[in-house]
Parts: structure tokens; sequence; C-alpha cells
């Protein structure tokens, strides 16, 4: 499918990802889950639009998302690993953040 529609879709999930990419650099909690709620419901609405063949638009759209959403994920996995270090070093224990990790297996990252 191709449209007008998709496209301004794929163009906010842009802007939503780089408002996220902010927030986690300001650690705005808020604004971060604020985020990953808006990116749950466009990519919901993103996968209703995509039925069908992308043009060549769309698709450089697709891309730039994916490759926004990586670098957000990296940037959430350093702030994890940099609260885990924390926690270890003022604990003295190893693993403190890790053992809430098992009921958030299920989770999709």
């Amino acid at each position: 499918m191709s449209g007008k529609p998709l496209r301004e879709m794929l163009r906010q999930m842009l802007a939503l990802l780089e408002g996220e990419r902010q927030a986690l650099a300001a650690f705005d909690l808020e604004r971060i889950l604020t985020c990953a709620d808006g990116k749950l419901e466009l990519c919901e609405r993103i996968e209703q639009a995509a039925r069908g063949d992308l043009n060549e638009e769309e698709r450089g759209l697709l891309d730039a998302v994916a490759r926004l959403n990586d670098i957000n994920r990296k940037m959430r996995n350093l702030i994890a690993a940099n609260v885990e270090s924390r926690l270890t070093a003022l604990t003295g224990k190893v693993g403190v953040y890790a053992q809430a990790r098992p009921a958030l297996r299920g989770m999709p990252a």
C-alpha cells in the first residue's frame, strides 16, 4: 500500500523516537513512558496501513524508524548497565539489578 497516511505515520514515529531519545538523555521517566505508549499505538496503526507493497519513500522512512529505534534501544541498555554498576558499587552485591529481570523476561524489548 502506498499513500500519504502511512508516510505521515512514519514521520510521526520518527518524531516520537527523537522525543524518546531526548527523554532518555534527560532521564525524563514520564516522557519515556509516554513515548513507549505512543510507539505501541503508532506501530498498530502502521501495521494496519502497511498492508501491501511500500514505495521507495515509505521504505526509506521505515528504515530510518528502525535505525532510530535501535539507537534508542542501545541508549536504554547503556543506562541500565550504568544503573546496575552504580547499584553494585553502592551495595557491594553483584547482580542487584539483575534480580528484577526475571519478571520482565516475557516482555518484548
